[in-house]
């Protein structure tokens, strides 16, 4: 189901379902599934190198990298095959296992939709023969990872409101997009990371490994500023133009300007619990690794990352539900 029209290579626009009725339910939940398994594809390598260091990058000595990312390249590809049949489904009206290849083809060959498709299956498979076969240079693999993880998760901007837009105006909506994407998936693959860290069956026992874990809260935190900068920015920059200012005042009366308002507090919940545990739990924590009572803190701290991470899956849900409705500028 698709709020927008799709447009071929030739500009021949191609009429979707669109309005603000029920959405298709499993198509919800396919680009929720391709959101949250390319966020981690490209956040926990990423978090890999800017959080561990030398032998703690190793495979399973701290995170258990490849029995994580190999999965998620498999469940990526799987994914991008059913985001592909539930798209021609939506273009021609039949069940899902009836769509017949005329209409599969066009939309791989002559869509933008099509190459960005393409382009996110190719690297995908790169970065399996890398998570499979590469792991005796840890470093290298994570630097790999990362760049082609950021690739497959930048075709999904090709899938929402800014790939609709044309001339400079659409390629700005498309770079923010973009931005939007890497900025939630270096937090959302730090959060995993962290919650792995938290919840590992020696934290309770092992000092070294508390040690660990709140130095890679540093390490988030320090970058932590600059991802919300982005996603603000970019946030913004697709407000502006899928929204506008004189569409301000029908946001509580539609079902995308509801959405978009629940996304927003959740966000802003989200915001407040990362400056909690930026300023108060990791400070805690610290303190408690000076007096060996580190229970309570760890306690305190998996309780907010917990919440923090449900806010997180939530507005990914909301994202990928608003992204088949159309937005108050549309005119639809």
């Amino acid at each position: 189901m698709l709020c927008r029209p799709t447009r071929t290579e030739s500009k021949e626009v191609i009429p979707s379902r669109c309005g603000d009725s029920m959405p298709d339910t499993v198509t919800i939940a396919v680009r929720l599934g391709l959101y949250l398994d390319l966020m981690v594809l490209f956040g926990l390598p990423l978090f890999g190198l800017y959080a561990l260091r030398g032998a703690e990058r190793e495979t399973g000595s701290v995170l258990p990298f490849k029995s994580l990312l190999v999965p998620c390249v498999i469940i990526g590809i799987v994914l991008s095959a059913i985001a592909m049949l539930v798209l021609a489904d939506s273009m021609s009206g039949v069940r899902l296992g009836e769509v017949d290849r005329s209409t599969l083809a066009m939309l791989i060959t002559g869509t933008s939709i099509g190459t960005a498709w393409q382009i996110r299956l190719a690297t995908l498979l790169v970065s399996g023969l890398c998570a499979v076969s590469l792991w005796r240079q840890p470093t290298l693999v994570l630097w790999l990872l990362s760049i082609f993880g950021a690739i497959a998760l930048a075709t999904l901007a090709w899938t929402g409101h800014g790939s609709a837009d044309g001339g400079l105006a659409g390629w700005v909506h498309l770079g923010a997009d973009i931005i939007h994407l890497w900025a939630a998936g270096v937090w959302l693959g730090a959060l995993l990371a962290l919650m792995l860290l938290l919840y590992a069956p020696a934290m309770q026992q092992t000092p070294t490994r508390v040690f660990l874990l709140h130095r890679a809260l540093q390490g988030f935190g320090a970058i932590g500023s600059a991802v919300v900068a982005a996603l603000m920015a970019s946030g913004l920059a697709n407000s502006w133009a899928l929204v506008g200012p004189a569409n301000l005042g029908t946001l509580f009366t539609t079902l995308y300007g509801q959405l978009l308002i629940a996304k927003l507090a959740l966000f802003g919940l989200m915001l407040v619990l990362a400056g909690t545990n930026r300023l108060y739990h990791t400070p805690v924590l610290a303190l408690a690794l000076a007096t060996s009572d580190i229970g309570v803190a760890l306690r305190a701290l998996r309780r907010s990352l917990a919440l923090e991470s449900a806010c997180g899956l939530t507005v990914l849900g909301l994202v990928a539900w608003l992204g088949l409705l159309a937005p108050p500028a549309s005119g639809l």
